[in-house]
């Protein structure tokens, strides 16, 4: 009973989420993280080709790639 009073809550907080957006790797900026193993990158929204951000991505990632992002609204802080 326990089990599907909690399924049925996350099938809920996953419907209330926004809608997946894609978007298009316009520019690698660097690296950050404590070891440099994440890269930082600037996306333009295939949707929305007058809006850009900057996020934060792990693994192998160059110019040009297509990422699919859960949250498009939060964007990562600049490096220093």
């Amino acid at each position: 009973l326990k089990e599907a009073r909690v399924s049925s809550f996350l099938f809920f907080k996953m419907d209330k989420s926004a809608p997946i957006k894609l978007a298009k790797v316009s520019k690698v900026l660097g690296r950050t993280g404590s070891q440099g193993s994440v890269l930082q990158v600037r996306v333009d929204f295939l949707d929305d080709a007058t809006r850009s951000i900057i996020r934060n991505v792990k693994g192998p990632i160059r110019e040009g790639d297509i990422l699919t992002l859960m949250e498009s609204e939060r964007e990562a802080r600049r490096l220093r």
